[in-house]
């Protein structure tokens, strides 16, 4: 089936008498019953068995694992209580002291905080590459401690695609294990397990979920033998996902392409019109010097979006001549958007990411990471597209 269908019809058991509930039973039960000592046991060592204790399996989390591995084309999935959860769980089980990670320069804040507590703490290298060239993967899977490689499909905030065909064949060559985030495409838009990455992690707080009522994340896998090597580590960093939040984000799924749609359709043409009145308008200190938008002609990473994305995504930013205060001041002066941290969601929000996100960069990082002092990051929602350009407007002048 293809995806529009697999996302409608969710993953969904049906009851011991055969009757099939239309929507995802919610099991907020923390624990399972057992008549026996010894099926209590052989239950605790299977991922895939009877369920003990929700910390280590659900039924409605199951059930979302299950939706998620089919819209990824993954083996199997595991689910977190957070993105950061997700992406913490895999990097922890997988890690060891000594090894070296190559990851993208230019990610999620959150994301370059982790690796850097991981160099810091465990003695863990983290070498940075552009993310355009394989043969800056191939150099440095040279070293013979490099275990994993890191990207995002589309990074946040820059819009940046990374060559993900040739750095995941490049990387599945040398022998390390690839890890793409894709929460600001979705499987909607892009599948890495089918460019040849080995783990996707998703924050099902984002689009998956859509309406920004969850709290959630997720880990999908190529091959399930990775999952089942991961699992035991996610159980005991605890960081489970709730039973209620995955009901909620089995609820948004059947949406998501529709919502995807929309998100990229708005968020092209604001893209358009920013450009166009940064070529326009005079020297001010809300003059727009630059707008970041994969697929909009011009942007570095155009021909290769073009390739390996069927949209553009919901997330689109740029740049005000003011710098960091002028970016500042434009997300105090929306009324349509929403000054908040998160994206994804049906609305349209804002943030400065110098000043919250990746605040924890230096400027050196900032430039080198190609976040200007005015960048502003906008998480395009499904509201009517001159709503929002009058917003734009109004807070630019």
């Amino acid at each position: 089936m293809e995806l529009n269908t697999r996302a409608v019809h969710v993953v969904n058991e049906p009851f011991p008498d055969g009757s099939r509930p239309l929507s995802v039973p919610l099991v907020q039960s923390s624990a399972f019953a057992f008549d026996s000592a010894a099926e209590l046991a052989d239950a605790m060592a299977d991922p895939d068995g009877r369920y003990v204790y929700s910390r280590r399996g659900n039924p409605t989390v199951r059930a979302l694992e299950q939706t998620l591995a089919g819209l990824e084309g993954g083996a199997g999935a595991l689910a977190f209580a957070s993105g950061m959860g997700a992406l913490s769980g895999v990097l922890l089980a997988l890690l060891r002291p000594g090894d070296r990670v190559v990851a993208q320069r230019c990610l999620y804040g959150g994301t370059h905080a982790v690796l850097s507590d991981l160099a810091e703490r465990y003695g863990i290298e983290v070498v940075r590459i552009s993310g355009d060239d394989p043969a800056e993967l191939e150099a440095a899977a040279v070293h013979p401690a490099t275990r994993l490689l890191v990207l995002e499909t589309i990074a946040n905030p820059t819009g940046q695609v990374p060559d993900l065909p040739g750095l995941l064949a490049a990387a599945r060559a040398a022998g390390v294990t690839s890890l793409v985030d894709n929460s600001l495409a979705s499987p909607v838009l892009c599948r890495p397990l089918e460019l040849g990455a080995d783990i996707v992690v998703h924050s099902t707080t984002k689009y998956l979920s859509g309406h920004s009522d969850v709290l959630g994340g997720a880990a999908v896998f190529a091959d399930d033998e990775l999952r089942r090597r991961v699992w035991p580590r996610t159980v005991e960093l605890g960081a489970c996902a709730d039973p209620f939040a995955a009901w909620l984000t089995l609820r948004g799924i059947p949406t998501l392409p529709l919502r995807m749609r929309e998100h990229c359709a708005n968020a092209a043409v604001l893209a358009e019109r920013l450009a166009a009145r940064g070529e326009s308008h005079g020297e001010s200190r809300g003059d727009v010097t630059a707008v970041h938008y994969p697929l909009r002609a011009g942007h570095p990473s155009y021909e290769r979006a073009r390739k390996v994305l069927s949209g553009g995504g919901g997330l689109l930013s740029f740049e005000l001549a003011g710098g960091r205060e002028a970016g500042r001041a434009f997300i105090e002066r929306v009324r349509v958007a929403k000054l908040a941290l998160s994206l994804g969601g049906v609305e349209t929000l804002v943030t400065h990411p110098a000043s919250t996100s990746h605040r924890e960069l230096d400027e050196a990082a900032l430039g080198a990471a190609g976040i200007a002092p005015g960048l502003v990051r906008m998480s395009v929602g499904i509201e009517d597209v001159e709503d929002l350009w009058s917003d734009v407007e109004q807070a630019l002048a």
